[in-house]
């Protein structure tokens, strides 16, 4: 036999081993419950979760409104309170009306219109208004004080112009790009896909193949002539359809149930989907192998995939306001440039700069897991 038929015929060989493994696996994942549960039922408690339980806006915040003094003055500013749609307000005349309240929760803050307002108003003289907010809640505190002002803004600046029949000196006219409604869904939401997609990539596979080898299936394949690259890539080829499938899911949803814009091309979104779960599948196989256990891969994947992609990716929290050492943390967290870059997709469209460099970073995160993966598994029992 010539070199050349060899060759072709290793070739050949190599192929059959890959075609079979990646059947044996997808039957794998037919005929486990767990891996559908995972891959499609977790998603979409998720993102119902995302979508519908948690929202970062404050749209009615209850607050106690004190008017000491009952003037033409103070009843014009109490009804611009009462108009506003960021407040719910109750009305009193002493503050101590609404202590109780504030300390129980039933309020978040106190609005007090002192008696001498309308006389300082009149008389040009800096009038004060007071703002009791309940600071246990530091968001909830500053949204009432911002809100607070601004109503006040509103209403000094309609006076001014029904007195001197001029409009205001100084107009600010606000514009808000890619979501013009503020609506926080419409960022959670793509976010809480690059959450799905690090369940399904890291817990699923580090769980899969941990089960292998307490089952030790894993050693008998390793007795064949199947390499460790081989071994590994007809593993994840099936969870990586997998992932791609759920992702696909979680975006329909996300455009056709919650109502978030998609602006962006799918070609990006696929892109985007697919390089990210390089990284996430090669820590799922470097859980795997390092653990051989499936109890102790679980927890491993929560901490060192899920966790981290949750609280430092900037999916919640601003990667900026971290302190400097978290900050160079999340820098090997592979969700944090691709929850941007989705956000991006979804709300801006398709900015090819920005997703380039993201999918670089991402991609020599996963050679590095790969790595340690093929490193980590080798051909020997045990």
């Amino acid at each position: 036999m010539s070199k050349h038929a060899a060759e072709r015929k290793d070739r050949l060989s190599r192929a059959r081993r890959f075609a079979a493994l990646v059947r044996k696996e997808s039957y794998q994942v037919v005929r486990d419950p767990s891996s559908i549960l995972i891959a499609f039922v977790l998603p979409l408690i998720l993102l119902f979760l995302f979508g519908y339980g948690v929202s970062l806006d404050t749209t009615t915040t209850r607050v106690g409104l004190v008017m000491e003094n009952a003037t033409p003055v103070t009843q014009d500013l109490a009804a611009s309170f009462q108009a506003s749609r960021y407040f719910d307000v109750a009305n009193g005349r002493d503050r101590r009306e609404f202590e109780e309240d504030l300390l129980i929760g039933r309020i978040r803050g106190i609005i007090v219109i002192p008696a001498p307002f309308t006389a300082d108003y009149v008389a040009g003289n800096n009038p004060q208004i007071q703002v009791i907010v309940d600071g246990s809640d530091a968001n909830t505190a500053n949204f009432v004080q911002n809100y607070t002002r601004g109503v006040v803004a509103t209403w000094a600046s309609l006076r001014a112009a029904e007195v001197s029949l001029q409009p205001a000196s100084i107009a600010v006219e606000q514009r808000f790009w890619f979501n013009p409604e503020l609506t926080s869904r419409n960022f959670l939401v793509p976010g809480s896909i690059a959450i799905v997609m690090t369940l399904v990539g890291t817990l699923l596979t580090s769980l899969v193949v941990a089960r292998e080898w307490e089952r030790g299936t894993m050693e008998a394949m390793m007795a064949t002539p199947v390499t460790a690259a081989e071994l590994l890539a007809g593993k994840i080829l099936p969870y990586f359809l997998l992932a791609l499938t759920s992702m696909t899911l979680c975006v329909l949803l996300a455009v056709f149930l919650f109502g978030v814009p998609f602006r962006g091309s799918v070609i990006a979104l696929y892109a985007l989907s697919a390089t990210f779960l390089v990284p996430a599948l090669g820590q799922g196989l470097l859980i795997s192998a390092a653990t051989k256990n499936q109890f102790l891969a679980s927890q491993l994947a929560l901490i060192s995939a899920f966790l981290p992609a949750f609280l430092l990716s900037g999916f919640l929290f601003e990667i900026n306001s971290m302190p400097l050492v978290i900050q160079w943390v999340t820098m090997i967290v592979a969700a944090r440039y691709l929850i941007p870059s989705l956000q991006t997709v979804f709300l801006a469209g398709d900015i090819w700069p920005m997703f380039l460099a993201d999918m670089a970073v991402m991609l020599l995160i996963g050679s590095v897991f790969f790595a340690l993966a093929i490193r980590s598994t080798k051909k020997r029992i045990g």
